[in-house]
C-alpha cells in the first residue's frame, strides 16, 4: 500500500511538470504557424487566438502520450538511479508489481485521449476549417474587387469590380475576360457572390448579366443573357479536401462511408488511446539502468522506441489511405507487436537470474573465454 500511494504521488507531480513543459513548448511554436498564416493574408488577424485554440486541441492527445510515457520512464529510471528500486526488490515486490499502478495512473490518460481523439479533435477540425473557409470567401472578394484588374492564377481570366457590398459578400458591377482555346470570352454582370462548393471548388457566382464570345467581326461572335452564371476562380487538389474532410468527420460518418481516406483516419483516431496505454507499459522495462552508470543510452533507446512506434502507425495509416490495405488488416499488427514486445522485456528483466537469460549467457560466455585463457598462458609457461 505504501508502494503504491508512493509512486502514484511521484507519477502525478512528474506528469504535471512533463505536461506543463510539452503543453508549453506545443503552444509556443504553433502559433507561429497561424500568425505566418494571418501576416499572408490567409487567415483573419482576429480569429488568431481562436485558430490557436483549435489548434493546441489538435495536439493535446499527443501532448498526453508523451506525457504518460516520459512520466513513467522518468520516475522508474529515478527509482533505479537512487536504488530505491533495490529497496522494493528487498521488500517482496518485483516489476510486475508496478503494472497495477502504472495502469491505474494511465487509465485516465486513455480515456482523456479516446475523448479527445474521437470527439474534441474532429470538432476543432470543423471548426477551424469553417474559420479558415469563411475568411477565404472574403479574401477571394477582395481580389477581385475595388477598382483594379486582377489576374486569375491560371492566367486565363482577368477579373474587375467596380464595388463592394458593405458585408464584404458580394460585389457588383463585374467584368471578366478569359482567354481559352484561342477565343476570348467576356462577361459583364450586375452583381456576384464567391461560393464554395462541395469538392472545394471556388467559384464566382454572377447575376444579371451578358456574355460576349468572340470577335464582334468574325462569323462565329455570339451574345447572350443570364440570370445567374458562375466563373471558376480556384480549384482544390481532391486528396487535400478529402484529408481536411475526413478530419472533420465523426467516427460514425467515417464509418459510414468506408472510402480509403475515411478508414486511414479512422485507424489514426483508434489507435492514439493505445499507443498512450502501450507506450506507458513499455516505459517500466525501459526505465532500468544501473546506478553506478549514466542514462543516456536508457533515453536514447526509449525516445527511439517511442519515435519508431509512432512512426510505424503512421505508415500503416498512410497505406491505408493509398488503398494498399485495409483497415481490419492494418490497424492490429503493429500494436499486437508492441504489446509482444512489452511481454519480452518484462521477462527479461523479470527472469534475470535464469541461466538462459542474454546476461547470464554473456557472463559465462566471458568466465568461459577468460578461464581458457589464463588456462593457455599456464601451459604456454610450462612450455
Amino acid at each position: 500500500m505504501i508502494f503504491k500511494r508512493a509512486l502514484q504521488r511521484e507519477l502525478l507531480s512528474t506528469a504535471g511538470a512533463v505536461f506543463t513543459i510539452l503543453f508549453t513548448i506545443a503552444v509556443t511554436v504553433k502559433p507561429i504557424k497561424i500568425l505566418g498564416l494571418a501576416a499572408g493574408g490567409k487567415v483573419a488577424s482576429g480569429d488568431v487566438m481562436t485558430l490557436i485554440g483549435f489548434a493546441a486541441l489538435n495536439l493535446l492527445p499527443i501532448i498526453i502520450i508523451l506525457t504518460g510515457f516520459i512520466s513513467v520512464l522518468m520516475v522508474v529510471t529515478r527509482s533505479y538511479q537512487d536504488s530505491e528500486m533495490v529497496v522494493w526488490f528487498a521488500s517482496g515486490l518485483s516489476l510486475r508489481h508496478w503494472i497495477a499502478p502504472i495502469l491505474h495512473f494511465g487509465a485516465p490518460m486513455f480515456i482523456l485521449t479516446a475523448l479527445l481523439s474521437f470527439i474534441v479533435t474532429p470538432w476543432a477540425n470543423l471548426k477551424s476549417t469553417e474559420y479558415t473557409e469563411r475568411f477565404e470567401q472574403r479574401s477571394d472578394i477582395a481580389r477581385v474587387s475595388p477598382g483594379k484588374f486582377q489576374e486569375s492564377s491560371s492566367k486565363e481570366r482577368v477579373f474587375f469590380v467596380e464595388g463592394v457590398a458593405g458585408d464584404l459578400s458580394k460585389v457588383k458591377n463585374i467584368f471578366v475576360n478569359t482567354f481559352q482555346n484561342n477565343r476570348d470570352s467576356v462577361v459583364i454582370a450586375k452583381e456576384g457572390e464567391m461560393v464554395v462548393d462541395a469538392k472545394g471548388d471556388k467559384f464566382l457566382i454572377m447575376k444579371q448579366g451578358r456574355r460576349y464570345d468572340g470577335s464582334p467581326n468574325l462569323p462565329n461572335f455570339q451574345m447572350m443573357q443570364f440570370e445567374r452564371y458562375g466563373v471558376l476562380v480556384e480549384s482544390q487538389s481532391p486528396s487535400v479536401i478529402l484529408d481536411k474532410k475526413a478530419e472533420s468527420l465523426t467516427m460514425m460518418e467515417l464509418w459510414k462511408d468506408p472510402n480509403p481516406v475515411n478508414m486511414g483516419e479512422f485507424l489514426w483516431r483508434i489507435s492514439l488511446p493505445v499507443m498512450a496505454l502501450a507506450l506507458m507499459l513499455l516505459a517500466v522495462p525501459l526505465g532500468y539502468v544501473n546506478p553506478r552508470s549514466g542514462r543516456s543510452a536508457n533515453f536514447l533507446l526509449a525516445l527511439f522506441l517511442c519515435i519508431f512506434y509512432y512512426n510505424i502507425v503512421l505508415v500503416s495509416q498512410s497505406w491505408v489511405k493509398q488503398g494498399k490495405m485495409t483497415l481490419m488488416m492494418a490497424w492490429w499488427p503493429v500494436h499486437v507487436v508492441a504489446f509482444i514486445l512489452i511481454f519480452l522485456l518484462f521477462a527479461w528483466r523479470l527472469n534475470v537470474n535464469s541461466r538462459y537469460h542474454p546476461v547470464q549467457i554473456w557472463s559465462r560466455l566471458l568466465r568461459y573465454l577468460g578461464l581458457r585463457k589464463k588456462s593457455c598462458t599456464v601451459v604456454g609457461g610450462a612450455a
